[in-house]
């Protein structure tokens, strides 16, 4: 048998799975020919078609555990302080100068601490910056490149600028004061906003989330260096226990004696759509040959626009997913991946896929525009929506990473339930949008039957609810001339 998969890039090229029917009945997504990962039961032909050359033929290698997929830059990082010497290091970080962080700075420290941006140890100095803002990698003392999209970077005023003088490392306080960490071996330049803002999402435009929440009212330098941190990172939400860090994930993984972990990147509620490609691509993993293939379910956890469901209320609408049985607890980890959104579309997404590699995921499934979102002063989409997946299989640094695009679904108004889009039929299917979705919740028109599990859609209802009651009390008196 044989599945051919055409990808769409200026010099056409198609990948071919070749096997015996019995063994395996085709998988519609890229599998790079050079990857480190393969599989037993699959035979990987690669081939340009207008040669017609003998296909390539690539011998499978043995299963690697997915929760041992090396970490980008070898080791992953861990650079909270060890609990005995937390004391002393307090003591120093009292005496520094103070830099203080904003809530969404924390988010990064929290993130860098525990090596989601492996093998990055700190707050990027500038030739680390550049690298990222002009190259989306960096380049190892190795001469190995690894991704890395996004520039996490800390922003200071030039009133902290002074204050700092010639120390060479300072204390970092959050938001209420309390220190957080040491800054050591800092480096401060230039914070050339602009650059910064059209290089990472392609336009200057007003109305940038991120740019509007933390660029723009930020100082007008950066500070780099090696972070200690002098403990983990709580917030205190009584969501602590999903933020499960990568090294906690990796344990978790070999715990379930998982032989293939797919990762899911999500910010709004799961809906039955969303639950199907998950279903279906776990099913589709076992028919590949592997025998255990894990579910990472990982809502983003830091900043999010306004408009965005809260991170609280989606953990719980996750939870009742569980709950109602339309994903399996026994293969299916939820977790919060502790990152600030940007919404920078194909920008973002590389480093949406590149914190999985170092949590230990060797699959990553990707849609329709992901971490897009609409233009801010125009009525169209800001980003291509195909942009994104083609991006990540391109993205350099992410080539040992298996990218898993979207079948399209929607809702079927025949069958009435969340299907595959089929385009002979399209009349019969219904696209629901997240906009859409959250319009339903709330006026509180019920979505059509078999969108969303009724445990699920009944938290959004609730929330949308109490969101209505909050505005009507805010609302001033009126008062009578």
């Amino acid at each position: 048998m044989s599945l051919t998969i055409k990808s769409h890039f200026a010099s056409p090229t198609y990948l071919s799975f070749t096997t015996k029917p019995s063994r395996f009945t085709g998988y519609n997504t890229k599998i790079r020919p050079n990857s480190i990962y393969h599989f037993n039961p699959l035979k990987l032909t690669y081939y340009q078609p207008k040669k017609m050359q003998a296909p390539v033929q690539y011998s499978p290698a043995p299963v690697i555990k997915s929760s041992l997929i090396e970490p980008d830059g070898g080791a992953l990082v861990d650079l909270v302080v060890p609990e005995g010497e937390r004391g002393a290091k307090t003591i120093e970080a009292e005496s520094l100068p103070k830099v203080r962080l904003t809530k969404i700075d924390v988010e990064w420290v929290h993130v860098i601490s525990e090596g989601w941006a492996n093998p990055l140890k700190g707050f990027m100095r500038e030739d680390e910056y550049l690298q990222s803002l002009h190259f989306n990698s960096l380049r190892l003392k190795d001469g190995s490149i690894v991704n890395m999209s996004l520039p996490i970077v800390l922003a200071i005023d030039d009133e902290t600028k002074e204050r700092i003088g010639s120390s060479s490392h300072v204390g970092l306080a959050g938001p209420d004061g309390d220190l957080i960490a040491i800054l050591r071996s800092i480096e401060i330049y230039k914070h050339n906003k602009e650059e910064r803002i059209a290089r990472t999402w392609g336009t200057t435009a007003p109305g940038l989330p991120y740019v509007e929440e933390v660029i723009i009212p930020a100082g007008n330098c950066l500070i780099g260096g090696d972070l200690e941190v002098l403990k983990p990172v709580k917030y205190n939400d009584g969501l602590d226990h999903y933020r499960l860090s990568p090294k906690q994930l990796r344990k978790e993984f070999d715990r379930r004696n998982a032989d293939a972990v797919f990762a899911f990147q999500l910010r709004n509620p799961v809906h039955n759509g969303h639950a199907l490609l998950m279903n279906d691509t776990r099913r589709r993993l076992l028919e590949m040959g592997f025998k255990n293939p894990i579910l990472l379910l990982h809502p983003l956890g830091g900043f999010t626009k306004a408009d965005d469901v809260p991170l609280d209320v989606r953990m719980e609408q996750h939870s009742k997913v569980l709950e109602d049985g339309v994903l399996d607890p026994e293969t299916t980890i939820v977790a919060i991946f502790p990152s600030p959104m940007h919404y920078a579309g194909p920008t973002e997404v590389q480093w949406h896929a590149k914190a999985r590699i170092n949590a230990g995921a060797n699959f990553y499934i990707v849609g329709r525009d992901p971490a897009g979102m609409g233009h801010p002063t125009e009525k169209r989409d800001l980003y291509d929506p195909d942009h994104g997946k083609k991006v990540l299989s391109m993205a350099p640094g992410l080539e040992k990473l298996n990218i898993l695009p979207f079948r399209v679904a929607a809702y079927d108004i025949v069958a009435k339930k969340m299907a595959f889009f089929d385009p002979s039929r399209a009349k019969d299917f219904l696209f629901i949008s997240g906009t859409k979705m959250r319009t339903y919740a709330r006026t509180g028109e019920n979505p059509p039957d078999g969108f969303m599990c009724p445990g699920g859609w009944e938290v959004l209802v609730k929330y949308y609810e109490s969101l209505q009651a909050e505005e009507a009390t805010q609302q001033p008196a009126a008062v009578s001339s």
